[in-house]
């Protein structure tokens, strides 16, 4: 697969991080019926990856990639879990051949030119632009634009509904990522059906 590929399943990847292993095959069905197939898990908490082979097993929608990977363990560990791609907060070359080794399709992080270049000079054009409102957000975009005519992102960090469709309206944005799909309160909650509705609301941000 090519990871832009994830950014014709719809406008927004979720951000998700899950506690408790009893919510993720809920969870993930709760976003693939709201039409949001494409579902980053991040290794941010001890059950993760036992998540992502839960979601993997369980819901066939489901297109499930591990965020968070920070090394070569990490794009294993993914891949083992039944993972289909892999996104990096950050970019290391290390990272980049690990990913192409195992057939980790992999989106990886930057956040400045110098990434960018690094990560064009191992292969990677569709690329992850994070943390993106702290690292400069739609004018680090535009700047991004002109020298690197060829190369799209998908920003994620600071992302929310209101500023979603102004990011999705620059040439080089293909997708966003966003964790407010899965507030941790409707988690907790175990409010599946108001997941579903903010999936179902993604769909109408590109034309916002």
């Amino acid at each position: 697969m090519n990871t832009l590929e994830l950014a014709s399943h719809g406008p927004v990847i979720p951000v998700i991080v899950i506690h408790d292993l009893a919510d993720a095959v809920p969870l993930a069905r709760a976003l693939v019926e709201g039409g949001v197939k494409v579902l980053e898990v991040t290794l941010r908490t001890p059950v993760a990856l036992r998540c992502m082979e839960a979601i993997a097993a369980a819901v066939p929608g489901a297109i499930v990639g591990a965020g968070t990977i920070r090394s070569v363990a990490d794009a294993r560990d993914a891949k083992n879990a039944g993972c289909t791609f892999g996104v990096s907060p950050g970019y290391t070359s290390e990272v980049g051949r690990a990913c192409r080794d195992i057939g980790l399709p992999l989106l990886p992080g930057v956040a400045t030119a110098s990434e960018v270049m690094q990560a064009n000079a191992d292969g990677y054009s569709f690329l992850k632009f994070f943390p993106a409102t702290a690292a400069g957000g739609i004018p680090l975009l535009k700047a991004l634009h002109g020298p690197f005519p060829d190369v799209v992102f998908c920003p994620t960090g600071g992302i929310t509904p209101e500023s979603a469709p102004q990011f999705l309206a620059l040439p080089n944005v293909k997708v966003c990522g966003g964790s407010w799909l899965t507030p941790a309160d409707a988690v907790a909650a175990k409010d599946w059906a108001r997941i579903t509705t903010l999936a179902r609301q993604t769909h109408t941000l590109r034309a916002a």
